[in-house]
């Protein structure tokens, strides 16, 4: 009897422990009280920047736990860890790695020291197989041609140095572009280009071959110093035009094309529709007369480009359309193009003689809620020429915490509804345009005063209607005032 209960209180140890593993989190959790210290304990560590009610979070977040649970067990142990960056204590921290959207992933190495973005998978796979990469070495040595055929492939760009020895100062600068860049590429070095597919294999090193799957496949190039071979493989691993569509192969090249600090044109058409080879032959042709100066191209299917057309306010009626962004977020589109439209417009583009494009809703008709709505195309009318003072709120209609401050902000217009000299407005600044050069707007709600006369302030207190009240008579002209302006002018 004895033995019989000494075996289930056993059996249900087994099961306690099992249970425990099963709920145990392989992804640490970091805040700002031991950020710093868990980070410089470390050689190697990758943080995931995130935010409770991001859907790519939450998209990402079973596959995360899975890699870091695998990587737990890899020699030696890669540790995944994540950060709340909507929580305001881990603001500084966010703010110090430069987050600017979720999720975010860098990848700390040194304690800390050296910071790179992470440019691999977003499923447990893919981020298990780019970590074990990123946690090894910077280089690898490709010693036979089936060592090549392996490391190269045929939809990535790969960086090999060709040397006569591995030491000497060309060498020494290959692999420390190599630490710098290896988040974004794959490097690999070899004693004999005879191993190498494609180009010409009895040429001698110090030599690098960048490999890549678009325009002329490869490219050679000999000088060491290393400032030259960044410029070098920075821009010879870009395409003339940068295809976007439903390949999953193309995918880190549109995000390379967006990370870039060039102008960006972009041509989106239906990749199936009879004209499409002829507006890609006309588009590919002003790519190489105008990629020198500092613009970069694309080309997107409209089938994938959803999220493009939702982000520039563009209609599907409006293909095949090319749209060019500055970085301040100006804007020039042409519609409807026809293949010998385009060289004519980029000729004009470039010229100055196309006037920006704005994108906007409609105005509405009825605008009689408490809280104003304001559109691009109706923000000057209201909250800069109107002579009152504006309290204008930036929103996303899915984010939760302009959803939380909705009806307190409405609470606080329906106490300025007697007063005619204040308006509080709101913009959704996910379907408008904003002047970026007024309003910083790097997360939502984004809250902003205008006074009559002029003065813009941002508002960073607390999202209580008291509080909000308080802020804006403490920066509102008074009639009096008002009227000692218009004196004044």
């Amino acid at each position: 009897m004895a033995d019989n209960m000494l075996s289930i209180f056993f059996l249900f140890l087994l099961s306690l422990f099992a249970s425990i593993s099963a709920q145990k989190e392989f992804v640490l959790t970091l805040d700002r009280s031991n950020f710093s210290n868990t980070v410089t304990k470390h050689n190697f560590i990758v943080v995931e920047f995130y935010a409770p009610w991001c859907g790519h979070c939450m998209k990402l977040a079973p596959e995360y736990e899975k890699a870091a649970s695998i990587l737990s067990s890899h020699d030696p142990p890669v540790l995944l860890a994540k950060v709340d960056a909507n929580e305001e204590k881990n603001r500084e921290i966010a703010n110090e790695f430069q987050v600017q959207g979720f999720p975010t992933i860098k990848i700390l190495r040194n304690g800390g020291k050296v910071v790179q973005d992470y440019k691999g998978p977003r499923e447990a796979d893919g981020i298990v197989d780019y970590l074990k990469k990123q946690s090894g070495p910077a280089t690898t040595e490709i010693k036979s041609a089936d060592d090549a055929k392996v490391l190269i492939g045929e939809n990535k760009v790969v960086i090999v140095g060709v040397f006569p020895k591995f030491s000497g100062e060309e060498f020494e600068n290959f692999i420390a572009l190599a630490e710098k860049l290896r988040s974004e590429y794959d490097f690999s070095h070899t004693l004999d280009a005879k191993h190498l597919p494609r180009g010409e294999s009895s040429v001698a090193g110090p030599i690098v071959r960048l490999f890549k799957p678009f325009d002329e496949l490869f490219v050679d190039f000999r000088d060491f110093h290393f400032e030259a071979l960044e410029k070098f493989v920075e821009e010879s691993s870009v395409p003339v035009v940068t295809v976007f569509n439903n390949d999953p192969s193309n995918h880190p090249f549109v995000v390379k094309f967006f990370d870039n600090p060039h102008v960006k044109a972009m041509m989106f058409i239906n990749f199936t529709a009879d004209t499409a080879d002829s507006l890609k032959l006309k588009y590919r042709e002003s790519a190489e007369q105008y990629r020198q100066h500092d613009i970069s191209f694309l080309v997107g299917d409209i089938e994938a480009s959803q999220g493009a057309f939702q982000y520039f306010g563009l209609k599907e009626n409006q293909v095949p359309l090319i749209v060019i962004q500055h970085n301040d977020g100006k804007k020039f589109l042409k519609t409807n193009l026809e293949p010998d439209h385009i060289a004519t417009w980029l000729k004009a583009y470039k010229d100055g003689n196309v006037e920006p494009y704005k994108k906007s809703e409609p105005i509405p008709e009825v605008n009689n809620e408490p809280v104003k709505v304001v559109v691009a195309d109706s923000l000057h009318d209201i909250v800069f020429n109107s002579g009152t003072n504006v309290l204008l709120e930036f929103y996303a209609p899915w984010c939760g915490h302009c959803k939380t401050l909705a009806p307190i902000l409405e609470e606080v217009a329906v106490s300025y509804q007697s007063d005619p000299d204040v308006f509080i407005a709101k913009l959704d600044a996910t379907a408008n345009d904003i002047p970026r050069e007024t309003f910083d707007v790097q997360g939502y709600p984004t809250m902003y005063f205008r006074s009559s006369s002029g003065k813009i302030s941002q508002y960073d207190g607390n999202r209580t209607k008291e509080d909000i009240i308080d802020f804006v008579e403490k920066n509102r002209d008074k009639l009096d005032q008002q009227e000692q302006v218009k004196d004044e002018l």
